[in-house]
């Protein structure tokens, strides 16, 4: 089981969880990645509108996204959400979850090419860095990526073993977001407005490592997809170029909206 050094998580951080006991008033749910830790799900939070049974949501054993609402640890008590997760985000966490495993794995065989358990890997070097990089597999992806700047947190040896046993296991991140966004602009030259409102949102974030496509799906729509090393600086990017576009649009006197699905 993937370990954090903290004994609680945070306010609207989003958890792995297994589903231990359904009631009519919600669920109790086991956090996979804090030993020994539950949260509660009340039924409002289980899923949109009413519910008349609970079961038709939600079941024990069952593998769950949930958001942290909030976390009193003098009561023991952390209240949790699984209808405030987005679907993206649901996505996302289940894929991370996936990989911190397979970091994990990969620390205890660094572990042991040091002569060391996984419960020393983890007091030793796992938890800094998880602080440092965020989670495990990031600091692996960086390992591979510049080893040094992993020498420099845990030291040379964990440095090399780290990256010996993730050279071949551990791809370069990416990740993709998309949308789409509506632009127009009356203007004689309003073709070329809306194409350099584009061309320059996109540069925006080239030197950023995030790649940013528009394509055309039909007057005055755009589908947007933006590439980057992390979810979060795709999302942010998504934000950035957009904002950019429309803002660009306006000042020549069109006009420009963003969303998520087709309408």
């Amino acid at each position: 089981m993937v370990k954090r050094r903290s004994e609680w998580p945070s306010t609207d951080e989003l958890v792995i969880g297994t589903v231990k006991k359904v009631f009519p008033q919600g669920a109790f749910v086991a956090l996979d990645e804090y030993e020994g830790r539950e949260g509660m799900v009340h039924i409002s939070e289980v899923a949109s509108g009413w519910i008349k049974n609970i079961r038709d949501h939600i079941r024990e054993n069952q593998k769950v996204v949930c958001k942290v609402l909030d976390v009193d640890p003098k009561r023991k008590q952390v209240d949790l959400s699984i209808r405030r997760v987005k679907d993206s985000e649901r996505r996302w966490k289940t894929e991370r979850h996936k990989l911190e495993q397979r970091a994990e794995k990969m620390l205890e065989i660094a572990a042991g090419k040091l002569g060391k358990n996984l419960e020393q890997a983890y007091e030793e070097v796992g938890f800094v860095l998880q602080e440092k990089f965020g989670d495990l597999y990031s600091a692996l992806e960086a390992s591979v990526r510049n080893r040094e700047e992993v020498a420099e947190v845990v030291g040379e040896s964990w440095a090399r073993a780290l990256s010996d046993v993730s050279a071949s296991a551990v791809q370069p991140p990416s990740y993709k977001v998309s949308g789409f966004v509506d632009l127009s602009c009356p203007a004689p030259d309003g073709i070329e407005v809306i194409k350099s409102a584009m061309i320059n949102a996109r540069e925006s974030v080239k030197n950023d490592n995030v790649n940013v496509e528009f394509y055309y799906v039909g007057s005055p729509k755009y589908r947007v997809e933006v590439t980057a090393e992390s979810y979060k600086t795709a999302e942010n990017s998504m934000q950035r170029v957009v904002e950019m576009a429309i803002a660009a649009v306006k000042k020549a006197g069109g006009k420009g909206e963003f969303h998520r699905g087709m309408k």
